[in-house]
């Protein structure tokens, strides 16, 4: 940390962030000046970058004054940085006005610069991801003012006629280690991908700032992505932590768990807003978990040893408890241990079953040609469920579509929370079973579901229930939380179930699912510019695909990946060939994306990018890509013959 010189990073000091120097000098750009609105952070007393005199930084100073389109002429080939250990840089995408979207750039250094260990670049998947992952938060620490200048400000206020632009970002990573396309590293290079708001004075070109800013960015460079420069203690850890924790999550299945949370996890955040986890300074009376005994489990990972936690078993479990105890945290904590965490985040080892997808409701979603058949049958009109397909899905529809998309797609575990969940959905209790014959229900509530879904198709369910014993029966495990401390209540959930007289209700079989939805190329591309500027909700031309109930997205870059392998769909004429279920389809995809056929450290989300390496994408898992597809308004679908033909 640059703040105070701890082994943390600087955005998790506990000292707060840097304070910088304003919005970086009232001009800059100037010839000769000492630093003064270098790249648009840190007031007039910043220091002025090592690097100068190449090549790069004279062909931009004699840029100065010149209409800003001139910045075009930076594309078409790497930049030798002279003097920097065979550095080059690369302008993919130059804008070409200083209001527009910023610039793409790329640094890429030589492996025998870099200097990372080979055991560290290539020995596997898992160790490249957390290797970039560690040096694109160095990279993002440096950029905010690790070197003495603050390279993330820009200049502005000054209106039309003033400095403005000048910043660099990259893709800085929150709590999640997944792969990313910020920092790429292989046997070959490294290399940082960046955006970069190329400085301008109204509509003319700040040469001699741009030339500064690029220098700063080589100081960044040499103290971020130069192996000599980084704690090797800390890179280590990091490392080794994402390495444990990948060995813990394939360790659940051949122990018959679908999840674990280690002893001494901290599950509660900071905050909504604020992923980080709760310190005894946020809160004094923070409770770190503890399993109970007889829930108890170890795993064995390969750096830590011996880890003891609470072992969720395949299977139906409950948690309950009081309001406010605990039970949506952890359930939280669950629904995230699909991903790596940054080591010091608490929930390192909350881990679970990677194919496990959380379920709620949706009022309103649309919904395309999806069997909800095994929940909803009997509607009104005689309307298929079948292949049903809605523009304003209700409470009950759409959490039966969201369970089919999801088993369709090859989950095995389901996360669901009653506070998000239809009601009627869930359960009918005997008066409302006797008001309304079932004969006139067309619901098929889950509780008749949940057991067959395990025994005949080995789907695990972990729920949140807290108004409702109907479920006392069927469930394997019953754990409580009671002032966010576990206990196992199983038996007496049971005994309470007999006493009150609550039995396993008749189980309904649940016929095995073959993926027969066959999606269509017509649809798929959008009919107007797209952007995701947010998690939630993808821009797609003249549509929007509503991804604020997809809850297991954690990082825009992965909202930004979707959107461009939607695209990506579309055009190629590798995966949509109108007689691929979506399933085949999706399998391809994410066969590309995760570049299983490519050398290790080669980045297969760069396969979406149209034409040049895209700065800001994260890898989304299979389940949240289909249910982009799922959610596009625009897709079709037809069933496949097959199932043309049962029908």
């Amino acid at each position: 940390c640059f703040n105070c010189g701890g082994d943390h990073l600087a955005r998790e000091c506990p000292d707060g962030p840097r304070k910088g120097g304003g919005k970086g000098g009232s001009k800059g750009g100037s010839k000769g000046d000492n630093g003064s609105g270098g790249g648009g952070g840190g007031g007039s007393a910043q220091p002025r970058p090592s690097t100068t005199g190449t090549t790069l930084q004279k062909t931009l100073e004699q840029m100065e004054g010149r209409g800003y389109p001139s910045y075009k002429d930076l594309m078409g080939g790497a930049w030798d940085m002279e003097d920097c250990g065979g550095c080059q840089v690369f302008f993919d995408r130059v804008q070409g006005d200083p209001y527009a979207p910023p610039s793409w750039v790329r640094v890429r250094l030589p492996a025998s610069t870099a200097g990372f260990p080979t055991e560290y670049v290539s020995e596997s998947r898992t160790r490249n991801v957390a290797l970039c992952d560690f040096v694109t938060r160095v990279l993002a620490d440096m950029l905010r003012g690790g070197t003495g200048t603050d390279w993330t400000q820009t200049v502005s206020g000054e209106g039309w006629g003033g400095s403005k632009g000048g910043d660099i970002n990259v893709d800085a990573p929150g709590q999640y280690v997944i792969p990313r396309t910020s920092i790429v590293i292989t046997p070959e290079f490294a290399e940082a991908r960046l955006t970069l708001s190329l400085p301008a004075r109204g509509r003319s070109v700040e040469g001699y700032r741009a030339a500064q800013i690029i220098g700063g960015l080589m100081d960044v460079v040499k103290k971020s992505m130069h192996f000599s420069a980084l704690k090797k203690d800390a890179l280590r850890s990091h490392i080794l932590s994402v390495e444990d924790q990948e060995a813990a999550r394939a360790q659940l299945a051949e122990l018959g768990l679908v999840a674990f949370v280690a002893d001494g996890s901290i599950l509660p955040r900071k905050s909504g807003v604020d992923e980080r986890p709760m310190t005894t300074k946020d809160d004094p009376n923070l409770v770190t978990f503890e399993s109970p005994e007889s829930l108890r489990a170890e795993l064995e990972v390969p750096n830590r040893g011996t880890i003891s936690g609470m072992g969720i078993r395949k299977g139906i479990t409950m948690i309950v408890g009081g309001g406010f105890h605990g039970k949506s945290t952890i359930l939280q904590a669950l629904q995230v241990g699909i991903y790596n965490k940054v080591d010091g985040d608490g929930r390192e080892f909350v881990v679970c079953d990677p194919s496990a997808v959380k379920i709620r409701s949706e009022d309103g979603r649309w919904v395309a040609c999806a069997d909800i058949s095994p929940f909803i049958n009997n509607l009104p009109f005689s309307r298929d469920t079948t292949a049903f397909s809605t523009k304003d899905a209700s409470g009950s529809t759409s959490q039966a579509a969201n369970i089919i998309e999801a088993l369709e797609l090859g989950a095995k575990a389901l996360f669901i929370d009653e506070d998000t969940c239809a009601t009627n959905f869930m359960i009918r209790d005997a008066p409302m079973v006797e008001l309304v014959a079932p004969e006139k229900e067309p619901i098929t509530p889950f509780i008749k579901r949940v057991k067959p879904l395990f025994e005949d198709l080995g789907v695990s369910t972990i729920m949140v229930i807290g108004g409702s014993g109907d479920f006392f029966p069927v469930a394997d495990t019953v754990v409580c939380m009671e002032r966010y401390r576990a206990t196992d209540v199983t038996e007496r959930a049971h005994a309470i179930a007999r006493q009150h007289g609550r039995v396993v209700p008749e189980p309904v079989p649940f016929a095995a699912l073959t993926p027969r939805r066959v999606l269509l190329k017509d649809g798929l591309a959008a009919d107007y510019k797209v952007s995701a500027k947010s998690l939630r909700c993808i821009s797609y031309g003249n549509t929007e695909i509503e991804l604020t109930y997809v809850e297991q997205l954690v990082e825009i870059g992965q909202a930004k990946a979707i959107m461009d392998a939607l695209q990506h769909l579309a055009t190629s004429p590798k995966y949509v060939d109108g007689s691929r279920t979506l399933r085949d389809v999706v399998d391809a995809l994410e066969a590309t994306l995760l570049g299983t056929d490519r050398p290790v450290g080669v980045q297969g989300l760069d396969s979406i990018s149209r034409d040049c390496p895209c700065p800001f994408h994260a890898m989304p898992r299979r389940f949240e890509l289909a249910a982009a597809i799922n959610r596009l308004r625009t897709a079709k679908f037809t069933l496949s013959k097959v199932a043309r033909s049962a029908v």
